[in-house]
């Protein structure tokens, strides 16, 4: 699976452009030269303006925080090696030294003639689930959300559980991917659902499997359109 570059971009700006500032954006990084790209939003969670930086994996990496950097700095290595899509959750320190925690989901892309050229998705911020307290309600708040009708309801809880994530950035989540596979949010989540269990305490474990589901799920979903 990969994402077509130029249709997926303008459709992740478009997710993206009236959501909560600094809160969720997008990136793109491409093998051969290695170049980074981001959004406005991914940018500011950095701690800066955009367009006054231009990111390069030394920048990227100085960001990270110190007790995250060297696994992900294998992360990269492991994804520029194997041409590998770039997914964690990690810790970034911003230009005035506040520390977020962040979601990175990713997939990768591929030129005209179906080469894998890079790897492109979201950063999520979802800092405000940090604290040992916040997490603990997590499970409650699932707990909670499982009993309620409805595929979006069930499908932020299953967020929540695998991320690690609030009910506010879960939803987050879920609303940029249907605008990106531009298909309605129940018919997303509801396919997400029926995919949870497949791959159960595995997702839990080790999240790659999870990711690859989710970012395929619109696949499975039938008509976009319906």
């Amino acid at each position: 699976m990969a994402w077509d570059l130029d249709g997926q971009t303008a459709a992740v700006e478009r997710a993206l452009a009236g959501g909560i500032p600094q809160r969720a954006g997008w990136f793109r990084f491409y093998f051969e030269d290695q170049r980074w790209e981001w959004s406005d939003q991914v940018h500011r969670m950095h701690g800066y303006e955009p367009g006054t930086v231009t990111p390069t994996t030394e920048l990227v990496l100085s960001h990270k925080h110190p007790g995250d950097r060297d696994r992900v700095a294998r992360g990269i290595d492991d994804m520029i090696t194997r041409r590998r899509a770039f997914s964690t959750r990690h810790r970034i320190v911003d230009t005035r030294g506040n520390t977020h925690d962040v979601v990175v989901v990713g997939d990768q892309f591929c030129d005209d003639n179906g080469e894998v050229i890079g790897t492109h998705g979201f950063y999520v911020d979802v800092t405000s689930t940090s604290s040992r307290k916040r997490e603990e309600s997590i499970s409650a708040q699932v707990a909670e959300i499982a009993e309620r009708r409805g595929a979006i309801e069930r499908t932020k809880g299953m967020l929540m559980l695998v991320y690690g994530v609030d009910e506010t950035a879960a939803f987050d989540l879920l609303k940029s991917l249907s605008q990106v596979r531009n298909m309605k949010l129940g018919v997303l989540a509801e396919q997400i659902a029926n995919d949870f269990p497949k791959v159960g305490q595995e997702a839990i474990a080790s999240r790659s499997r999870f990711d690859q589901s989710l970012l395929a799920a619109h696949l499975r979903a039938g008509d976009p359109t319906g």
